[in-house]
């Protein structure tokens, strides 16, 4: 049964200074256990922020991180390179900066890759390449140490909208056609593929979250808010600002 926290910080900035460190330290966690870590990264302003802070961090140096396995949750399905593209943040942010190898980073597709503007083909493609990296005993996805997600206005997590066809998607990973927040197609990982990591951290900032962010902890479906149905194997973690969790019930937080 997972482990359910909720953490809130004073502020976005202080979050993100917050999460970078507890970022860093989750990865040299897992390579003393285990010699790899793997982490699914997300994409939206706070997690640029999140990135920044890791970069800027003199700790991240403790981390081997040519030993790291990075994946993402969702993309948009546009040219590689695009600025609106979660990976195109994330290099930007914070990948350029390390010494990772180039084999250890998996992007999803993009349009104008080998699938060309196949969004179907470019999300089996991706589940294939989980399913190459899949660890003894999961004949389709790796081991994932933590997974990171942001949250909507809406509720949803990933590119995995509410009441959209997508949230009773039981494949690894799916196409989404007719997304409600623009570009339209997009590539996603499931609900299930989500909650096969050992630790999911939902990271949240602004009032504008602060409805759906309550809904989940008070136990929402996952069709009608999607961030009610993502856990960890071991520990799901909300990590909020003060303006996220203005609704938050006080037995659920944790103050920081």
């Amino acid at each position: 049964m997972s482990e359910t926290s909720v953490v809130v910080h004073a502020d976005k900035d202080v979050l993100a200074q917050a999460v970078a460190a507890r970022f860093i330290v989750r990865l040299i966690d897992a390579q003393a256990g285990r010699g790899t870590a793997t982490a699914v990264l997300t994409g939206g302003r706070v997690a640029g922020a999140v990135y920044r802070a890791v970069r800027d961090l003199p700790a991240r140096d403790a981390v081997d991180w040519s030993r790291v396995d990075l994946w993402w949750g969702d993309e948009r399905f546009l040219p590689a390179g695009h600025p609106d593209r979660n990976e195109t943040q994330a290099r930007e942010a914070l990948l350029d900066a390390l010494p990772l190898d180039p084999a250890r980073v998996h992007p999803m597709p993009a349009s104008d890759g080998p699938d060309g503007d196949d969004a179907e083909a470019a999300a089996a493609r991706y589940a294939a390449e989980l399913a190459a990296a899949a660890r003894p005993g999961n004949a389709t996805l790796p081991h994932l140490d933590v997974l990171l997600l942001g949250v909507g206005e809406d509720g949803h997590v990933a590119s995995v909208f509410p009441e959209h066809p997508v949230a009773y998607e039981t494949r690894p990973v799916s196409a989404v056609r007719g997304s409600p927040k623009p570009p339209p197609v997009r590539i996603t990982l499931t609900l299930p593929t989500l909650n096969t990591a050992e630790d999911v951290w939902l990271i949240v900032t602004g009032k504008d979250k602060a409805a759906p962010v309550s809904m989940a902890l008070e136990g929402a479906g996952p069709v009608q808010v999607p961030c009610a149905g993502v856990h960890g194997v071991d520990h799901t973690v909300w990590l909020l600002d003060r303006d996220a969790a203005e609704n938050v019930h006080p037995r659920f937080r944790s103050l920081r």
